[in-house]
C-alpha cells in the first residue's frame, strides 16, 4: 500500500491530527530549530572559508581523523538504521540478524579499504576514486564511472530520505496536514522538502569542511535519541529495562547468527562472510559518497585511521535494534490500538515514528526528531557534495579547461578557483532537487521490498558491481586501455536488474536493452571497423550475444519465483539483495577484459 492509498484508508471518519494520540508542539519545535542552528554556527565556523575547489571538495585536506571517522559513522548510520531497524526487530519473528552483515562483512571491507585502497589512492592528489580509474586507464573511465555513482547514489540516498520523510509524515501530521489542507501539497513532499532545504543550507555553507564537521556533531546527537527512546520505552515496561531484555531474549529478538543456506535470505553468516564483505568494499572504497571523506585527511595514515575506526558504526546500529526490542517490550503490554494501529498496519516501518508521537514526552520529543533529522541531514549534504563534485571532475572542467585553452588563457587563477567554487554550489542546488524528487517517488519502489531497510540498502547495488570493477580494472597490474568497460558496466548493472525485478514489464526492460545495446554495439564498434578495414576478435560479438542471452533468461527465469495467492502473483522469490555487488562486478570485469577493443595492447591512460 502506497503512502497516498494508506492516508486515504487512516482519514476515513476524521483527519490524521484529531485520530493520533499526541503531537509536535512548539516546545519541540524550538529543540528542533535550536539544535539545527547551533549545528550550523558551529559547522560552519570549524569548516572556514572556502576560496578554491580544493577546500570545497577537501577541505583544504587538514581536516581531523576523529571528525572524518565519526562523519562516516553519521553518513552510514542515517534514517534507515535510526528508524527502519527498530521496526525490523520490532516486528513478529523479527531479530539482530541483520547486525551480522556489520559485524563480520563491514568490518572486514574497512580493513580492506583502509590497507590497500587507500595507500593508492593517496600516491597524488585527487578528489574521487574514478579520477584513480581515470589516470590509469583514462579519461572515459571518469566518465562512465561517474555516471555509475551518480544512478547508484540517486537510488540510495534518495530511498534514505525517503525513509525520514515517512517518519516525520507521522509526527508532523499536524502541522504538514494543514499545509496540504492550505496548498495541496502532500505530506510526504512537504516532508521531503523540509529535509532537502536545511541539507543545501549546509552544503552550500561550507562544502564538505561543513558537511564533515556537522555530521560529527550529528553523531553525538543520533546517540542522544536513541538513548532517551530506550529509556522511555523501558520505563514503560514492568520491571524496567532488565525485564524487557530478558523477555527479548526469551522471544529471540537478540538471535543474531544465521546459518542457512537459503539464498534469498539477506542476513545469514554466508551472506555475511562472502558477499557482504566483497560489497561493502565498494561502499567504503569506491563509492565517492564515504571516500570524499578520507580525501579530506592530511595523509593516507589518517585516512585509514578514519575508516578503520568507523567500524565502531556496528554498536550504534545495535543500540539502535535494542530500541526495536525495547518497543516489541512496551507494546506486548500496552498493546497499539485505534488510530495508531491503523497507521501501523498500512506501513509497519512507522512503529518508532508512532512511540515517538504518542510517548515520548513533550521537549524531548523534539530532540528525538531532532536525530531522525540527523540521520537523513547526513546522508542528504553527503550525496549532494559528492555529486556536485563528480560532475564538475568528470564533465564541467574539462570543457572549461578546453575554452580557456581554445582562447589562450591561464587555468590556474584566483578568479577560475572562484568561479568553480560558485559553479559547484549551483550544482549542489540542482542534485538537491532531483534527489528530492527521487525521494518523492520511492513511494511506489518502496511495495516491492519487505521493509524500508532492504529498500534503502539494496537501492544502490544495481550499479556498486561495476564501480568495484572499474577500480580493480585500474588498481591491478592487467593489459587493458579500459575501452571494453563502458559496455561491461552496462551489462552489469542489466544483469543486477533482471536479479531484482521479475515482472512482466521488467522482463520487456530486459528486451529493450538488448536491442538497444546490440544496435550501439553494430553501431559504435562493428561498423566502424568495417569502415576501416580492421576487424577485432571473433569471438567478441558471440560473447556479447552470450551475455544478452543470459540477462534474458535471469529475467525470464525470474517468473518461476512468482509467490500466488489466490491465482494471483503478489511477489516473487528473489536471490538477495547482498550477492548482487559480488555477482554485478564479476560481470562487469570479466566482460570488460574480453570486450576491450585492444587486447593485450596495454594501457592507455596517463598513470
Amino acid at each position: 500500500m502506497t503512502t497516498a492509498v494508506a492516508a486515504a484508508s487512516f482519514l476515513e471518519g476524521g483527519s490524521l491530527p484529531d485520530r493520533l494520540q499526541g503531537g509536535f508542539g512548539w516546545l519541540d519545535w524550538g529543540v528542533v530549530l535550536a539544535v539545527l542552528i547551533i549545528t550550523t554556527v558551529i559547522g560552519g565556523k570549524l569548516a572556514g572559508k572556502q576560496s578554491s575547489m580544493r577546500d570545497f571538495f577537501l577541505g583544504g585536506r587538514k581536516l581531523p581523523w576523529y571528525a572524518v571517522s565519526a562523519s562516516i559513522v553519521a553518513t552510514e548510520i542515517s534514517a534507515v538504521t535510526y528508524v527502519s531497524l527498530p521496526s525490523v526487530v520490532f516486528k513478529p519473528g523479527g531479530d539482530v540478524t541483520y547486525l551480522q552483515l556489520g559485524l563480520i562483512g563491514a568490518v572486514l571491507a574497512r580493513l580492506f579499504v583502509g590497507y590497500v585502497l587507500v595507500p593508492a589512492y593517496y600516491e597524488r592528489e585527487i578528489y574521487s576514486p574514478y579520477d584513480y580509474m581515470a589516470n590509469k586507464l583514462g579519461s572515459h573511465m571518469r566518465q562512465v564511472t561517474t555516471v555509475l555513482f551518480t544512478i547508484g547514489g540517486i537510488l540510495g540516498q534518495s530511498a534514505r530520505v525517503y525513509v525520514t520523510a515517512v517518519v516525520l509524515e507521522v509526527i508532523l501530521h499536524a502541522p504538514l496536514g494543514a499545509l496540504e489542507s492550505a496548498t495541496g501539497v502532500p505530506p510526504i513532499a512537504a516532508a521531503v522538502a523540509l529535509i532537502g532545504i536545511v541539507a543545501v543550507v549546509w552544503t552550500v555553507l561550507g562544502g564538505i569542511a561543513t558537511v564533515v564537521w556537522t555530521d560529527a556533531i550529528l553523531f553525538l546527537l543520533f546517540l542522544v535519541g536513541i538513548g532517551v527512546a530506550l529509556v522511555i520505552a523501558s520505563n514503560g515496561v514492568d520491571g524496567g529495562v532488565a525485564a524487557a531484555l530478558s523477555d527479548g531474549w526469551d522471544a529471540g529478538k537478540f538471535h543474531l547468527i544465521d546459518a542457512s543456506a537459503d539464498p534469498t535470505k539477506a542476513y545469514t553468516l554466508w551472506v555475511a562472510l562472502f558477499a557482504a564483505s566483497w560489497w561493502m568494499v565498494g561502499p567504503y572504497g569506491t563509492d565517492q559518497l564515504m571516500t570524499q571523506r578520507l580525501f579530506c585527511c592530511k595523509d593516507a595514515r589518517d585516512a585509514r585511521r578514519a575508516i578503520v575506526v568507523s567500524s565502531f558504526a556496528v554498536g550504534i546500529a545495535f543500540l539502535a535494534a535494542v530500541v526495536g526490542v525495547a518497543l516489541w517490550a512496551y507494546y506486548a503490554q500496552q498493546p497499539m490500538t485505534g488510530s495508531a494501529l491503523e497507521l501501523y498496519e498500512a506501513k509497519n516501518d512507522r512503529v518508532f515514528p508512532i512511540f515517538i508521537t504518542e510517548v515520548i514526552p513533550t521537549g524531548l520529543k523534539g530532540l528525538v526528531v531532532a536525530g531522525v533529522f540527523a540521520a537523513a541531514i547526513s546522508s542528504l549534504d553527503s550525496i549532494m557534495a559528492a555529486l556536485s563534485q563528480t560532475t564538475m571532475s568528470a564533465f564541467i572542467l574539462p570543457r572549461r579547461k578546453r575554452e580557456l585553452e581554445a582562447r589562450g588563457e591561464p587555468v590556474d587563477t584566483p578568479e577560475e578557483a572562484r568561479r568553480n567554487v560558485r559553479t559547484s554550489r549551483k550544482l549542489v542546488l540542482v542534485w538537491a532537487v532531483l534527489l528530492c524528487g527521487a525521494a518523492i517517488g520511492m513511494d511506489a519502489v518502496a511495495e516491492h521490498y519487505t521493509s524500508i531497510l532492504d529498500l534503502a540498502l539494496a537501492m544502490a547495488t544495481f550499479t556498486g558491481g561495476a564501480l568495484l570493477a572499474g577500480f580493480f580494472l585500474a588498481f591491478l597490474p592487467l593489459s587493458t586501455d579500459g575501452s571494453g568497460f563502458p559496455w561491461a558496466a552496462s551489462l552489469s548493472v542489466m544483469t543486477v536488474f533482471a536479479l531484482a525485478w521479475h515482472p512482466v514489464w521488467a522482463q520487456g526492460v530486459c528486451v529493450a536493452y538488448a536491442v538497444v545495446l546490440s544496435a550501439a554495439w553494430a553501431v559504435f564498434r562493428v561498423w566502424p571497423a568495417l569502415r576501416e578495414g580492421r576487424s577485432g576478435p571473433w569471438w567478441q560479438p558471440l560473447l556479447l550475444a552470450a551475455l544478452l542471452v543470459v540477462i534474458l533468461g535471469l529475467s525470464a527465469f525470474g517468473h518461476f519465483g512468482a509467490v500466488e495467492e489466490d491465482g494471483m502473483v503478489v511477489s516473487y522469490r528473489s536471490l538477495a539483495y547482498p550477492w548482487y555487488v559480488p555477482i554485478g562486478s564479476l560481470v562487469a570485469f570479466g566482460a570488460s577484459l574480453l570486450l576491450d577493443e585492444r587486447p593485450f595492447a596495454g594501457r592507455s591512460g596517463v598513470d
